[in-house]
């Protein structure tokens, strides 16, 4: 079995919390997501997230600091975040086992970089231009 711990904080310092993930069968996905609602919920031109599956989430400090909120029409899409800074915090997702993790929020490196540029068609048009990293319309397949 091979996996991977990372640990993050917000801003303040109010929140601290610890992902452990099996990456045996699911290895990290990290994007660049330039969708409205990332750009809306990072208010830059896009989010940089690391998608883990099999993982599990656990607060070490302040999960009472936490906000959610939760697009109503969407089917996915929700935002974590420290009520004191602002700062954006992991979501996780108990059905799936699958963690969304705000890069910014980490503490360390996280040993992979990002892979794609996803939701591009959604892209402002300030944002980003890239040569290096793939683009996709929506989710790569």
């Amino acid at each position: 079995m091979s996996g991977i711990k990372l640990n993050g904080s917000c801003l303040c310092g109010s929140v601290e919390y610890q992902i452990n993930a099996d990456t045996t069968e699911h290895a990290p996905k990290f994007f660049h997501c330039h969708c409205q609602r990332c750009r809306k919920a990072s208010g830059t031109g896009h989010a940089s997230l690391i998608i883990i599956g099999q993982s599990s989430l656990e607060w070490k400090k302040g999960e009472d600091s936490l906000g959610r909120y939760k697009v109503p029409e969407a089917e996915r899409f929700a935002t974590c975040f420290c009520k004191n800074c602002g700062s954006p915090m992991p979501r996780y997702d108990a059905t799936s086992g699958r963690a969304v993790i705000p890069a910014g929020s980490l503490d360390h490196e996280p040993g992979i970089k990002p892979e794609a540029r996803i939701f591009w068609d959604s892209r402002a048009e300030w944002s980003c231009q890239d040569d290096v990293l793939p683009v996709f319309a929506e989710y790569p397949k």
